[in-house]
């Protein structure tokens, strides 16, 4: 478990670019958190790391965008898939989108907003990250590896 207090969006995005470094392919990120927690800042700095040059936005309505990844980043890593489970039921709702032809590829590092939604159909080895909001702009972060 990592566990890390960021005071800002900006850091929480500094703080997701560097992750995006160690990220190689096939890596399911499930990210949990309130409305207004640090989620979707967290997937801009992460698509910012890995070199995507789309704007990032929640895809709530859409349930799910791919972006390109910049090449060289990881020899066979060829995009993030940004899914947002908000609207969806099930673990089976997000099967109906096609989650399982993401997940333990290693062409795609798959992340999911508001993934305790759909839990029953988390990979068993994905990186589960609670964002608890603090004071003012602080954020708790904490990584645990499932």
């Amino acid at each position: 478990m990592n566990k890390i207090i960021t005071n800002s969006e900006k850091e929480t995005f500094e703080f997701a670019k560097n992750i995006a470094q160690t990220l190689k392919g096939s890596e399911t990120l499930c990210l949990i958190g309130d409305l207004g927690s640090g989620k979707t800042a967290f997937v801009k700095g992460l698509a910012k790391g890995l070199g995507v040059a789309d704007m990032i936005t929640s895809p709530t309505f859409v349930l799910m965008k791919n972006y390109d990844v910049e090449t060289g980043h990881a020899p066979s890593l060829r995009k993030l898939v940004h899914i947002d489970a908000y609207r969806l039921l099930s673990g089976k709702d997000l099967e109906a989108i096609g989650i399982n032809d993401y997940l333990n590829n290693p062409l795609y590092i798959t992340v999911i907003e508001w993934a305790d939604r759909v839990r029953a159909s988390w990979p068993k080895d994905c990186l589960k990250i609670n964002f608890k909001t603090l004071r003012g702009n602080k954020r708790e972060i904490i990584i645990h590896k499932t």
